[in-house]
């Protein structure tokens, strides 16, 4: 049975993650700088991304992504395994993304967000990110 502690680290790290999808999704990529730690690891190399540290990876992010004229994140199964101040999680993401306005095509991504969190003074962050690809497909 889950302690009051454990109940609210899990609705304060799906909270990271939502937070994290806002950010993205409204272009307001410096809101990242609540989700990550300032040394956190990202690797998006599965969707055909970029890999590093990061202010690089967010500073990639804000160039490409305003590439395509729309995208969202809809997350889903959150799977948390906390450990005190450290926890794990496995979450699915399903991100359609429009490649272009004529002809419309969209992507449709479903990936796996693979993460570590670690509970900081200002609250929880992702220390580390790598996302694995279940598909895609254009439509």
């Amino acid at each position: 049975m889950m302690d009051l502690q454990e109940i609210s680290d899990r609705f304060e790290i799906q909270q990271l993650m939502i937070d994290y999808s806002t950010a993205i999704d409204s272009r307001r990529f410096d809101d990242l700088d609540r989700v990550f730690t300032p040394d956190a690891h990202i690797d998006y190399r599965a969707t055909g991304g970029t890999t590093g540290r990061f202010p690089e990876v967010k500073a990639w992010l804000a160039e490409i992504l305003p590439r395509f004229p729309a995208y969202a994140h809809l997350l889903g199964n959150f799977d948390l395994s906390i450990h005190g101040d450290a926890a794990t999680g496995r979450t699915m993401c399903f991100n359609p993304m429009v490649l272009s306005q004529e002809p419309k095509q969209v992507l449709y991504c479903g990936i796996w967000y693979l993460d570590e969190f670690v509970r900081t003074d200002d609250g929880w962050r992702i220390s580390r990110r790598v996302e694995e690809k279940c598909y895609d497909q254009i439509v």
